[in-house]
C-alpha cells in the first residue's frame, strides 16, 4: 500500500502553515515553521512565492490532502464521489473526508494526529459497531459506534491524547472518556468544520 513516509513537517513547510501533523509539536516551539517559515529545499528561500491560477488550486488540494494524510488516488476517488452527490459539490467532498474513521478516531481524542490514528486504525485497536475495522478510509454513518478494543484499552497514547483533548468539541461527535468509545452522531455541516480551505478552488482544478 503506498503512503507517505517523509517529514510531516516538510509538508507543513511546503503550504507555509501550520497543518496540524504531529499533534503537540505543532502547538511547541519545537515546531520547524516557527523558524523556517519558508518550503523545504535548497532553493527554499529564493522560491518564487507568487503563483499561478492553476498553482493556487493544486496548492489548496495538495494542503486539504496533507491535513487528512490522504493520497492522490483516494482524493480523486472521494471527489468524484463527492460530485455524484447531491449539493455542493465542495463541502460534500470535506465532509467524505470527516466520515474516515482515521479522522473519526482523531476528533475523538484518541490519538494526537490524524497520522496517529491511522496507524492504530491499521493496527486493530478499533472496533466500529462491535466490528473490528482496519480500514482508516472507512466512511462512517449516523449512528455507528467507535469503542477501543478492550486489549488496547491500556495504550498510553490514547490515555495522553484523551488527556490533553476536550470534551465534545464537535457536535456531530459524542465522546465517552470512561468507556473509550465514541458515537458519529450524524454528518457535519461545512460550516462546523474547522478547516480553514477553500474547497472550490480544488473543484475548479479537477473540473478542468
Amino acid at each position: 500500500m503506498a503512503r507517505y513516509t517523509g517529514s510531516s513537517c516538510k509538508l507543513c513547510r511546503r503550504e507555509k502553515e501550520k497543518l496540524f501533523l504531529k499533534g503537540s509539536k505543532c502547538l511547541s516551539p519545537a515546531c520547524p515553521i516557527e523558524k523556517r517559515n519558508y518550503p523545504p529545499g535548497e532553493h527554499g528561500l529564493s522560491r518564487r512565492s507568487k503563483y499561478s491560477e492553476y498553482g493556487v488550486q493544486l496548492r489548496e488540494k495538495q494542503k486539504v490532502k496533507r491535513i487528512y494524510g490522504v493520497l492522490e488516488t483516494q482524493f480523486r476517488n472521494l471527489f468524484e464521489k463527492a460530485n455524484r452527490q447531491k449539493g455542493v459539490t465542495g463541502s460534500n467532498l470535506i465532509k467524505l473526508l470527516e466520515r474516515r474513521l482515521d479522522n473519526v478516531v482523531y476528533r475523538l481524542g484518541f490519538s494526537p494526529s490524524r497520522k496517529a490514528a491511522r496507524q492504530l486504525v491499521l493496527h486493530r485497536h478499533f472496533f466500529v459497531n462491535g466490528k473490528l475495522v482496519n480500514i482508516p478510509s472507512y466512511l462512517l454513518m449516523p449512528g455507528d459506534i467507535v469503542t477501543v478494543k478492550d486489549a488496547s484499552k491500556k495504550l498510553d497514547i490514547i490515555h495522553d491524547s484523551l488527556r490533553k483533548s476536550k470534551e465534545n468539541v464537535y457536535k456531530w461527535l459524542e465522546v465517552d472518556k470512561a468507556a473509550l468509545s465514541g458515537k458519529f452522531l450524524q454528518i457535519p455541516e461545512r460550516e462546523d468544520i474547522p478547516l480553514k480551505a477553500n474547497e472550490q478552488l480544488i473543484i475548479e482544478l479537477y473540473s478542468k
